[in-house]
């Protein structure tokens, strides 16, 4: 019986170590696959990374090189660094006036269409108006509709702000795009019984809005904040049809007048671009902790 039941056990035993077995060695291969996953995936990133980052350098092989060093090899390395060139494109742009202009049109716009956000979608993420769920559709709607530039055109010639940077910091401000639907986004995760523990403590409206919603929305403001800016600016459309001066024109706007008088020289037009779109990528290296957090935000409320 023994031996039998040490044959039973050990043919009931087999089974089971063969699963385990088993079991452990599909543990082993689903481990080993997880574990060369990352490496694929760095590989998918690094090969997207080089195709974003190779036009830049390009460029910016192209922005140090001479004449003469660009017309004998176009596509060669850099053998002699000509870093005056970013100063002459600066100079011979007037860059300087079009940076100050930028900077005043993109912070009053975009700090103005984030007001407008704010107060667009608080009161619709609240259900503090009467059909909110037409606004909402209403802000998705928005995003589709096309830039109506002849309307905008005669509304300022009426009101004589046309050729004015008043009438331009309007019509980008107005501009708000997704702003609206990304802070209602935000604000819906926000629990409501804040707003009635403020009712309780006699908080009105405006004074819950400002003490309370905007300290806590601080990464969906700047969010949106950050979104209109941008494209604040690289606008230049609107710009081009909206001023008849030049010396009101945005960078954005600067860069395309200066490469219709140098589009001959294209060390000189690759350092231009090089200085429009470099405050820009700075000032998203410093932020885009906030545009992160704020988007999250959003998609989680």
């Amino acid at each position: 019986m023994s031996t039998t039941g040490k044959t039973q056990t050990g043919t009931l035993k087999t089974p089971y170590s063969r699963h385990r077995t088993t079991g452990a060695s599909s543990k082993v291969a689903r481990s080993q696959r997880v574990g060369k996953t990352p490496w694929l995936m760095y590989f998918f990133v690094a090969c997207i990374l080089i195709l974003f980052i190779f036009p830049l350098l390009y460029l910016l092989n192209t922005a140090l090189k001479s004449t003469s060093e660009f017309v004998t090899n176009p596509v060669g390395i850099v053998s002699s660094f000509q870093w005056g060139n970013f100063a002459e494109a600066w100079s011979k742009g007037n860059f300087g006036a079009y940076f100050l202009n930028t900077v005043i049109y993109t912070v009053c716009g975009a700090g103005l269409g984030t007001a407008i956000s704010l107060f667009m979608g608080f009161p619709v993420a609240r259900g503090y108006i009467k059909g909110s769920k037409f606004w909402s559709l209403l802000f998705t709607l928005v995003l589709f509709l096309p830039n109506a530039l002849m309307t905008q055109f005669q509304l300022l010639l009426r009101l004589h702000l046309y050729n004015t940077q008043i009438g331009y910091i309007l019509m980008v401000a107005v501009g708000v795009g997704i702003g609206p639907l990304l802070f209602t986004g935000f604000v819906s995760s926000i629990p409501k019984d804040l707003d009635e523990a403020a009712a309780i403590d006699g908080a009105g409206y405006w004074t819950y809005l400002f003490k309370f919603i905007v300290p806590l929305s601080k990464p969906a403001l700047m969010t949106v904040f950050i979104l209109q800016a941008v494209w604040i600016w690289n606008e230049i459309i609107m710009a081009t049809v909206l001023f008849s001066d030049q010396n009101k024109f945005p960078i954005s706007a600067g860069l395309f007048a200066f490469k219709g008088t140098y589009s001959n020289n294209w060390p000189l037009l690759a350092a231009a671009t090089i200085i429009v779109a470099a405050p820009l990528v700075l000032g998203y290296l410093f932020i885009q902790r906030y545009l992160v957090n704020g988007v999250l935000g959003a998609v989680k409320g």
